[in-house]
């Protein structure tokens, strides 16, 4: 059997930048840990930060990530077979940014992909061939401010009418093929209703395991058709946030050999640092696991928990659509203006259908580009 252990996030942050400096893989992950890595025949991470020393921020909404050159040795030290780095903070710094880390990338002989200098180079595939079989693997972002276009360099976008296509071509070639699937909802354990369609729709055109990155949580697993599907794998690396869902993680084993074969191995954060779960930690966070995984099968729950996620967080969207220029009623910690029927129904016209977000979407980037200039 031929292993392959898929980890999420690294990001070498301030707290141990040091540590990354000097490579030790004992300190960085512990023995055990390390021993796992060793025992992988391929490893793969998201390098979810650009590494360069030059900050130059692009105007984006939330934060630009940066580590610097000097924490290479740590990303070594991982000894990664592999690095996707399809997704929201490859672009943090900008061009320079993104062609420095791959600079660095080649110079310390480490594989990547996901990204390029436009479309057509980040959307291309990998493909391993051992023990007589081909694994094809494929890394793909949801849309947000580092995507590649046709001549602008970036990540690879999932596209819904060319990355289903790309994943058939590439079953086509092998005999399991991998989706990394950097999106859906942070800090939200479970598949949104468009996230479920989206990672379905990837089995069936010829992904036999999907896993979907970005989240900061463990989610839960669906076997479909077939496939495993793997919505939130947590952090592997990445000591950014105190919060829960940023304190564990799992490592996903594919084994294949005439069939796929995937297992969990719970990690969890220690301080500054990441660990192998202890058997306690371990037990907790299978359980957890287990029973979210267990609570998607049924009938009705992904939509009905992911509406009562979204209300949580009404009043800061209509703030949002709003402008950021409502102002909040203390007496019902509601946002003015409220929204009538007449004045909602529009918005979800405008929202829901494709000609009109096509519109929205143009008009705002057009605006960007205004605001930029003006400020040159």
């Amino acid at each position: 059997m031929y292993k392959i252990l898929i980890g999420a996030d690294v990001v070498p942050t301030e707290t141990n930048y040091d540590l990354f400096e000097k490579g030790d893989i004992n300190t960085l992950v512990g023995e055990e840990l390390a021993d796992v890595l060793r025992d992988a025949d391929f490893r793969i991470f998201n390098l979810e930060t650009p590494i360069c020393d030059e900050k130059a921020p692009i105007p984006k909404y939330g934060p630009n990530l940066i580590a610097p050159i000097r924490t290479m040795p740590g990303i070594k030290a991982l000894n990664p077979s592999l690095l996707a780095l399809a997704n929201n903070h490859i672009l943090d710094q900008g061009d320079q940014g993104l062609f420095t880390t791959l600079e660095q990338l080649q110079k310390w002989d480490i594989p990547y992909m996901g990204v390029g200098k436009n479309l057509e180079e980040a959307k291309k595939p990998l493909i391993i061939e051992a023990n007589g079989k081909k694994i094809g693997i494929y890394n793909g972002a949801e849309h947000e401010f580092t995507i590649a276009e046709e001549n602008k360099a970036g990540a690879n976008p999932f596209d819904l009418f060319e990355s289903f296509d790309e994943i058939s071509r590439l079953k086509e070639k092998c005999d399991f093929v991998i989706l990394l699937y950097h999106g859906g909802r942070e800090e939200y354990r479970y598949p949104s209703p468009y996230l479920k369609k989206v990672c379905r729709k990837a089995v069936e055109k010829g992904a036999d395991l999907v896993i979907c990155q970005h989240t900061h949580c463990i989610g839960c697993e669906e076997k479909y058709n077939g496939g495993v599907i793997v919505y939130g794998q947590g952090n592997f690396h990445f000591d950014h946030s105190n919060k829960e869902e940023w304190q564990t993680s799992l490592l996903v084993k594919a084994s294949f050999g005439n069939e796929m074969n995937v297992e969990y191995i719970p990690v969890a954060k220690c301080g500054n640092v990441t660990r192998l779960a202890d058997s306690e930690k371990a037990k907790e966070i299978m359980a957890g696991f287990n029973r979210r995984s267990e609570e998607i099968k049924e009938k009705g729950f992904i939509e009905k928990a992911y509406r009562e996620y979204a209300m949580i967080y009404k009043q800061w969207y209509l703030y949002c659509l709003a402008g950021g220029k409502a102002t909040l009623n203390c007496a019902s910690n509601e946002f003015f203006p409220e929204y009538t029927m007449a004045e909602l129904l529009p918005l979800m016209n405008y929202y829901m259908t494709e000609p009109h977000m096509e519109v929205i979407n143009t008009i705002i980037k057009e605006l960007i580009k205004k605001e930029e200039g003006n400020r040159k």
